[in-house]
């Protein structure tokens, strides 16, 4: 069948995007779903900067690929052999489909999925299924979705079914900004009653983050980034309290949980100078490959100090993001805040520059208008 999607031509263009134009929007062809694959038609897609690392170079990925790994819909048609799914069910996707049989899927979350990991670094499905092409030529998957399209076929594995009262746009962020973010805090945090949690970088992931720490209720919640509206954005959700990364320095913030959300190796440092004696630095920010950062090994040892990274929150979708939905529902989890502005498709190279000047937290794709359920712009 034929779709409209976005495609990255090559990765490294100068910004501004608007001019490079690095990502082409037109026809592709998709292939139906193979055995254990469905086709799903894109409600709603989330850019995050995951999507950036692609375009800058940060994260090297075979090109030309379709992009897109934040996104929700509505199942359109089941491969061979797919269970537990039935046409027209409402699907958010996972970027790290776990196959269920290497080592790393019995970690309960802890460890990435070996075989989803490979199939993502080639950009193919997870049983290495190439269903995208353009005049003859293979186009990639990102991460096993390739969400930035009107239509997209999945593994089975790459999708978690949600109930319909979840919007298409909520859905699509479940699915990683608050999957990764409120993962850092739940799964691997893990803040005890009366733990403050600091969140450094409050973009999508840290955004999430800290409205997964306040919806908790275990103690305060400090908010860090070195923008100004960010920090009043995350004052207006709740944060007990919010500084500069300097700021927080100064005045000696100090917490048992503090998540770096950031991806930068300053932002890194900044975290564990943050993290009080017998704390826990959960890092899940993506830094450029060749990014390095300086700590002192003393504090470690001294203060018995934990650093751990986490990958997609150390999460098992089919566990979490009902979750996640579950606390939104209950109005717990304000997810709703995190979507800064909707956009066309057409709209993606300049929305890929406003993420890179750190003017957005989350934009939002809608492919059918009569499903947007939010219009709101910070």
């Amino acid at each position: 069948m034929k779709i409209t999607g976005a495609v990255l031509e090559e990765i490294g263009r100068q910004r501004p995007y608007a001019d490079s134009r690095p990502i082409s929007i037109g026809e592709v062809e998709l292939d139906g779903p193979g055995p254990g694959e469905i086709l799903v038609r894109i409600e709603a897609a989330g850019l995050c900067h995951s999507d950036l690392s692609v375009v800058d170079g940060n994260r090297i990925r075979p090109v030309p690929m379709l992009l897109g790994h934040e996104a929700a819909g509505r199942v359109e048609q089941l491969g061979d052999g797919v269970v537990g799914l039935s046409i027209g069910d409402r699907v958010v996707m996972a970027f790290l489909p776990r196959c269920g049989e290497c080592r790393n899927c019995g970690t309960d979350g802890l460890l990435p999925c070996t075989v989803g990991s490979a199939a993502n670094n080639e950009g193919v499905l997870l049983d290495g299924g190439q269903r995208l092409h353009r005049n003859g030529e293979d186009i990639r998957h990102h991460l096993g979705v390739s969400g930035f399209a009107t239509h997209a076929v999945v593994n089975r594995k790459s999708v978690v079914r949600i109930d319909d009262d979840v919007p298409p746009e909520i859905a699509a962020v479940l699915g990683c900004a608050v999957l990764t973010g409120g993962g850092a805090v739940i799964n691997t945090g893990k803040p005890q009653d009366g733990d403050a949690v600091v969140v450094v970088g409050l973009g999508g992931v840290g955004m999430a983050a800290l409205i997964t720490a306040l919806s908790l209720g275990k103690g305060d919640v400090i908010g860090v980034d070195a923008v100004p509206a960010k920090l009043e954005a995350a004052k207006e959700l709740g944060a007990t309290a919010v500084y500069t990364p300097q700021e927080a320095l100064d005045q000696g913030v100090k917490a048992p949980v503090v998540i770096e959300a950031a991806g930068n190796a300053r932002a890194f440092e900044t975290a564990v100078q943050l993290t009080g004696v017998g704390g826990t630095t959960v890092t899940v920010g993506l830094p450029s490959p060749d990014a390095r950062a300086s700590i002192a090994p003393l504090g470690l040892t001294a203060e018995a100090r934990t650093i751990v990274g986490s990958y997609l929150g150390s999460a098992v979708p089919e566990r979490d993001i009902p979750r996640y939905a579950q606390l939104w529902r209950e109005g717990k989890l304000p997810v709703e805040a995190l979507i800064s502005s909707h956009i066309s498709l057409d709209d993606i190279n300049e929305a890929m520059d406003q993420l890179a000047e750190g003017n957005a937290i989350r934009q939002v794709i809608l492919f059918d208008s009569s499903s947007a359920s939010l219009r709101r712009s910070v």
